[in-house]
């Protein structure tokens, strides 16, 4: 796929090297020569200076080429504009967004956007790691209005603590894309036994996100 990612630095600097082992086609704006200097270099790949939220610059990058937008800004206006002006002036497929207050994730949904994540501090984190990307990448095959990254924590008193991610019961097309331990991320699995203060990062179906965190924290989930 060929995708565009705008904005950002350390999310944006690790996505671009995990898309790119992945075999996509990456094109990069920002705002930031040096940066834009910097990644050029470590990656070969084309980079294009300029503010994404300007048409010219979208242009400049052949966006309307693109399959996919990433868009990475601090702030959540420019990635609203920036996905707005890629889906309905370029016709790009996909566009996906952070979104620093998690109260505009609807509002970006409603406005047209396929995908946007409230990136509190730990998403912001854990976004940088491969397999939420992976995760992210790939869901893209999907109808992204109906999708949504939910942040979890694990109390002692949540009955799927001490138990293997096989013996749950979770509904299908539920993903639980990574388990912050700690200081460590860890990349589950069906023997991954999930312990008190766990922070998972799900990526669910939003029909299905109540249902999904009702049974993880409930008291007395059988497996």
């Amino acid at each position: 796929m060929k995708i565009v990612v705008a904005g950002g630095r350390s999310k944006a600097d690790f996505l671009i090297g995990s898309l790119l082992e992945k075999k996509h086609e990456v094109t990069v704006i920002n705002d930031e020569e040096a940066y834009c200097r910097y990644l050029s270099e470590k990656y070969n790949i084309p980079v294009v200076v300029g503010n994404p939220c300007k048409r010219y610059v979208l242009e400049e990058a052949e966006i309307d080429h693109a399959d996919i937008l990433i868009a990475l800004r601090p702030g959540d206006p420019d990635n609203l504009a920036i996905c707005q002006t890629a889906k309905k002036i370029f016709h790009v497929k996909r566009a996906v967004a952070t979104v620093s207050n998690p109260r505009n994730v609807s509002v970006f949904k409603k406005l047209g956007v396929n995908t946007a994540i409230s990136a509190t501090y730990t998403i912001a984190k854990i976004i940088e790691q491969a397999s939420t990307i992976e995760n992210l990448v790939n869901s893209l095959s999907i109808e992204q209005e109906n999708i949504v990254l939910s942040e979890l924590l694990l109390t002692g008193k949540c009955a799927v603590v001490n138990k293997k991610l096989k013996e749950l019961t979770l509904p299908k097309n539920v993903i639980i894309c990574c388990i912050l331990r700690n200081v460590d991320m860890i990349v589950p699995n069906g023997e991954t036994v999930l312990q008190e203060h766990d922070k998972l990062l799900l990526l669910c179906p939003t029909a299905l996100q109540e249902r999904v965190l009702d049974m993880l924290t409930a008291q007395g989930l059988a497996s």
